[in-house]
């Protein structure tokens, strides 16, 4: 090796130690936050095992039902499909009828048919007819006060703020803003 390749080498390592130095010190000042926290720490820190909270573990409860889950998925497959000479070479003498295997499912689509149709049919009922009043404006509305105080003629009271706060607009207001006034037409 030369002492030109010697002299490349040191300078590319000085390089290298350099840049670790800058990305150090950038990655000092700049720490990862949270994403549902400016000033949280990110990633949380650990608690420590000490610490944890007894009881039982819901990841517990969440394996057992899902494998009893299976199980039972693997027992009805079994019960519908196997014909009866194999489910008594086994030894089970009583199982419930064969049209069973067929109703469950039924009945559970069915059922959820029923839901989606319920709730439809519940959002329609409360849903109140175009000619009430509370299609426009009810209990919930947030109108602006002082827009009543200084009248509809203008909208530069809405300039007032930077951002303005969000207020319902009277459908009056709504409709002179877009239609401007209108004349009355008398036949």
């Amino acid at each position: 090796m030369s002492a030109n390749d010697a002299h490349n080498n040191k300078h590319k390592a000085n390089l290298l130690k350099r840049r670790s130095r800058r990305s150090a010190s950038i990655n000092d000042l700049q720490e990862p936050t949270s994403p549902s926290s400016p000033v949280a720490a990110y990633p949380p820190l650990l608690i420590p095992e000490d610490e944890l909270p007894a009881g039982s573990a819901p990841e517990f409860y969440g394996f057992v039902a899902w494998l009893a889950t299976a199980i039972l998925w693997f027992i009805y497959l079994l019960w519908a499909l196997l014909p009866d000479k194999a489910i008594r070479a086994v030894g089970i003498t009583w199982y419930p009828s064969r049209e069973w295997a067929l109703l469950i499912p039924s009945y559970a689509v069915f059922l959820a048919l029923l839901t989606y149709f319920t709730y439809f049919a519940l959002a329609i009922y409360a849903t109140p007819s175009y000619s009430e009043l509370k299609t426009l404006t009810d209990r919930h509305s947030h109108p602006r006060v002082d827009m009543f105080q200084t009248g509809l003629s203008t909208t530069s009271h809405f300039a007032e703020e930077p951002v303005p706060q969000a207020h319902d607009l009277p459908i009056g207001f709504v409709n002179q803003v877009l239609y401007g006034k209108r004349s009355r037409q008398h036949a």
